[in-house]
């Protein structure tokens, strides 16, 4: 009798043990099913890439930034109807008038910072708050301003809940950028401005790297290399031809 008892005992530890198990394998699959939509998205980045690198003058895209990329959940960035296109090589709208931006646009303007772990990264549009994760896994530090206040504050919320702390977001005319945490190793620009803002200049650190979107909605626009030399001396250079939503606010 006795072996029995230890014996059923056994039997039902292995039956609880399995059903815990169940559990996290179905928990483990929810959570990552994403998982080859993401891996699917980065090697179509680096497809492109190849594909335009005589325009870009860059054969491929820094690892650092395709590991980035791939560890970013986007689907958690997008609208919850638009969740199974999150990793299409496409924007998408996030409401408002804007959007989150085509996967290669995000890579391509990522890698063009050149990014370092001990860097501070200004970003003027927070919008759903993805490129600022990707920069996020980068750097030190990341400062992203929003103008329109429904998505600054769903931005703020998301990115905590996903566990970046190093991200702060603030309700603003990021035309001005962030003086208060100024100068920045690189500055982002996630809207198309019809010249490169000066306070944004000036708030770039020597050495230090700005990507930007110049045009307007009835111009061609192109994605724009700017960087600030040791004497502050600047030069800009085009990449690629692009189409992003207007920049906006009282300037």
């Amino acid at each position: 009798m006795a072996l029995y008892l230890r014996s059923h005992k056994l039997l039902i530890m292995r039956g609880i043990a399995a059903l815990l198990l169940g559990c996290s394998l179905v928990a483990a699959h929810a959570q990552d099913r994403f998982a080859e939509a993401r891996q699917r998205m980065v090697q179509e980045i680096e497809h492109t890439q190849r594909s335009v690198s005589s325009e870009t003058g860059q054969a491929k895209v820094d690892s650092r930034v395709l590991a980035a990329m791939g560890k970013v959940p986007r689907h958690r960035f997008v609208r919850q109807a638009l969740e199974d296109e999150a990793y299409d090589n496409r924007p998408l709208s996030i409401g408002h008038g804007q959007t989150i931006s085509q996967p290669y646009i995000v890579a391509i303007m990522t890698d063009l910072l050149r990014v370092k772990p001990t860097d501070r990264v200004f970003e003027l549009g927070t919008g759903s708050g993805y490129q600022a994760a990707v920069l996020a896994e980068l750097a030190k530090e990341v400062y992203s301003i929003e103008i329109i206040e429904p998505l600054a504050k769903e931005a703020g919320k998301r990115l905590a809940e996903l566990g970046y702390r190093n991200v702060k977001v603030k309700l603003a005319d990021g035309y001005y950028g962030w003086p208060e945490h100024a100068p920045f190793d690189a500055i982002i620009v996630t809207a198309a401005a019809s010249h490169i803002p000066p306070p944004l200049v000036s708030q770039l650190k020597p050495g230090g790297r700005m990507v930007i979107p110049v045009g307007t909605s009835f111009m061609t626009q192109h994605l724009m290399l700017v960087e600030k030399q040791a004497d502050g001396s600047v030069t800009t250079r085009q990449i690629l031809p692009v189409a992003f939503v207007p920049l906006t606010g009282k300037h």
